[in-house]
């Protein structure tokens, strides 16, 4: 499958996780579950909030926008890689990996500043109630979101160019299941530095930033909740608080550990990618909403609102 040294790479060879037919069969049956459950998690939320009017409030119009992302971002990687597993030619070209590497990172990237956002969001609604709908207003949550998916494009485009002007010449095996561009870097023929210091600083911009405005925005909740008279109000808002930042650790953690740091072996690589590019996106339509008392109400609605369930 090797390239000579003075050939340019046209198509790349993805080890993919496993070279064992067993562990591969196994493996496709995992993907295509929480593939599944990503698809039909996040297209059931926001099916729900385009039908049930009590659910048009900015907390969930940025849910809406979270579940495109996921849904993007799983597609991006997860389809071909069920196919790879099924597969002896584990073969893509080199446009259809640099179009993996530019779209996994404009989804990845916008979604980390969209989370941000959202728990800006939750901050204003629990700490500062009063003032919440005179801040949140529609026209700001649409230039927040258009914020988010610009800086998400700014962030690709930025990184991808840097990482696919370089030369690929020679091996072209990639140990990966999918084009990722810590990987892809590995088989690059010129000096990679200036690249993984672009990739660094938009990291620090775009992972790094977002996950502290994220921490901060809880503590200020946390501290707001051990306030409350309740505690019942306290338990919920705790069981919620502690949800959502276990999101928080598995996406931002993995993809720090991934982009960030030192680099690890090529094992452990690949399965930190499975935690913030297949695991995330179907944890957080759960996480986020559906375990939510007005989304429950608003399938239920929806649910009962069909001619078939009358029947």
């Amino acid at each position: 499958m090797n390239q000579t040294n003075q050939t340019w790479v046209t198509e790349f060879f993805l080890l993919g996780l496993s070279d064992d037919p067993q562990t591969q069969v196994l493996l496709f049956a995992l993907f295509l579950v929480v593939y599944l459950s990503t698809m039909l998690g996040n297209l059931l939320l926001t099916s729900l909030v385009l039908l049930d009017s009590q659910l048009h409030t900015p907390m969930y119009f940025f849910l809406c926008n979270l579940s495109l992302t996921d849904l993007c971002f799983s597609t991006t990687t997860v389809p071909q890689s069920l196919i790879h597993m099924l597969s002896r030619r584990k073969l893509i070209s080199f446009t259809g990996c640099a179009g993996q590497v530019l779209f996994f990172l404009f989804f990845g990237s916008t979604q980390c500043v969209l989370l941000g956002v959202m728990s800006y969001d939750r901050y204003l609604a629990i700490c500062d109630p009063m003032h919440y709908p005179l801040i949140m207003t529609w026209k700001v949550c649409g230039l927040l979101a258009l914020g988010c998916w610009s800086a998400g494009f700014v962030a690709s485009m930025v990184d991808s160019i840097f990482i696919l002007s370089l030369p690929y010449q020679g091996d072209n095996q990639i140990a990966h299941f999918f084009c990722e561009a810590p990987a892809l870097l590995v088989l690059a023929s010129a000096d990679t530095h200036s690249t993984n210091m672009v990739i660094f600083l938009m990291g620090s911009v775009i992972i790094v930033t977002p996950m502290f405005l994220i921490l901060i925005s809880y503590v200020c909740i946390i501290i707001s909740v051990i306030r409350m008279k309740t505690a019942s109000g306290r338990l919920k808002a705790f069981s919620t608080c502690g949800s959502h930042l276990t999101v928080v650790i598995i996406f931002y953690g993995s993809a720090i550990i991934k982009y960030m740091t030192p680099k690890s072996s090529k094992d452990i690589g690949k399965v930190i990618s499975v935690f913030y590019a297949v695991i995330s996106p179907m944890l957080n339509p759960l996480i986020y909403s559906l375990r939510n008392n007005d989304v429950k109400r608003a399938f239920r609605n929806v649910a009962n609102s069909r001619p078939f369930c009358r029947i």
